[in-house]
């Protein structure tokens, strides 16, 4: 079962909410003219599922409904219509109380602007989770030291929040979020406040805690290569819609329409496709003579390292499983196609081969490729309980 699911979500504010979803589902009318009359649509027909242990993406500009849907999925906002089901319960259906012992005991939330209580030191910060459930005040004290000890903040729990650094106030916000222990994590716009190098650190981390702890998290942002470096699978949205829906790979080689073409030309594809995208099905002896050593790589391999491999090979490399049965080959004038942007049946496969268009791992998938090739990513290994630190200038970040 999933743990998350969406159901032909709508959310419309303004003048007669009810009829603006019956004419959109009908195909009756659009955006623009709901706007003219009063109304605005901010969410129009979005499903999906979620699958335990997945990072699963919203990706969309300013203005694009992605807030407004992650405001519907933990019940802040009421939907206009349709369904959030969370492990098979539907949470519209809920009464206001069950609801909100739901989000206090299931659900957790990181924010964009860290939302730290300045009254309080990082300790009491990290607990406040579990002090609005009810957990003693020991055993709070205990999980909150621990969440944050994995986010890097051992050593800081009576650190007031104004003397840390926006990096250090936002791992806080994730401890926050972790020592609760909640199902199912939603973090809004949680890194786009952060200077680069640090947001990029941050992502690293999450991904390092992902490999570990396997939360179902559902993860807002408007930067594409962010939503490729994180997410098993991702959304991207415009005026309300979902307009694709599928794992970095698919978006990257099969875009669905100009608008998502437009987003992913200036991504940088060697760091985001693997083998198994740009494979074409199966091998002939053309492709490996006999007593050939054909080079060999694993279908999770990178383009960035394929391409290293493709330059010494004088075949094409082989992409091989564990086992060693070969799955495809990788044909240098198919690499490069790829790399200069086309998608998978521009690039020359007939057949659209190679396995880019398979569903994202149940869970854990992007987490655990990063693990692998943590050299790649940069995520740093986890060491002992936690993760060090991330820089020299957070730090010293004290006021």
């Amino acid at each position: 079962m999933s743990r998350l699911q969406a159901d032909h979500l709508f959310k419309v504010f303004g003048r007669r909410p009810d009829e603006a979803v019956r004419r959109l589902a009908a195909g009756d009318t659009d955006r623009e003219e709901l706007r003219a009359e009063g109304t605005t649509a901010a969410v129009v027909d979005a499903g999906f599922t979620v699958e335990p242990g997945q990072i699963f993406v919203v990706m969309g500009l300013s203005g694009s409904g992605k807030s407004t849907l992650l405001r519907m999925l933990n019940g802040l906002l009421e939907p206009t219509a349709g369904r959030v089901l969370f492990d098979g319960r539907d949470l519209t259906a809920l009464s206001p109380r069950d609801l909100r012992t739901v989000r206090s005991t299931k659900i957790s939330m990181v924010f964009q602007h860290f939302a730290l209580f300045p009254h309080r030191n990082v300790l009491e910060n990290a607990a406040y989770g579990l002090e609005v459930q009810g957990v003693p005040r020991a055993e709070r004290e205990t999980r909150a030291t621990e969440a944050l000890e994995l986010c890097g903040l051992a050593g800081w729990e009576k650190s007031w929040p104004d003397e840390l650094s926006g990096g250090m106030q936002q791992r806080v916000g994730l401890a926050r979020a972790l020592a609760t222990d909640a199902d199912l994590l939603l973090m809004d716009e949680s890194f786009s406040a952060l200077d680069p190098l640090i947001r990029r650190d941050m992502q690293d981390q999450l991904l390092v805690l992902q490999q570990r702890l396997k939360k179902t998290i559902v993860f807002i942002t408007h930067d594409l290569n962010e939503a490729m470096r994180l997410g098993d699978r991702i959304a991207v949205m415009r005026d309300g819609r979902i307009v694709q829906l599928g794992t970095a790979e698919d978006i990257l080689v099969r875009p669905a329409d100009d608008y998502v073409a437009s987003f992913i030309q200036d991504v940088d594809r060697s760091r985001v496709l693997t083998a198994s995208a740009v494979m074409t099905g199966g091998a002939t002896p053309a492709d490996c003579p006999a007593g050939c050593d054909c080079e060999a790589v694993g279908p999770d391999t990178l383009v960035a390292d394929l391409c290293a491999v493709a330059a010494r090979a004088p075949h094409p490399v082989t992409v091989q499983d564990s086992d060693g049965a070969v799955l495809g080959v990788v044909p240098t004038e198919r690499l490069l196609a790829v790399m200069g942007g086309l998608g998978a049946k521009d690039a020359g496969d007939p057949a659209d081969a190679g396995t880019g268009g398979r569903a994202a791992p149940p869970g854990g998938g992007k987490a655990a490729a990063r693990g692998k090739a943590g050299a790649e990513s940069g995520a740093k290994a986890a060491t002992g309980a936690g993760i060090p630190a991330q820089s020299e200038k957070e730090l010293t970040a004290r006021a």
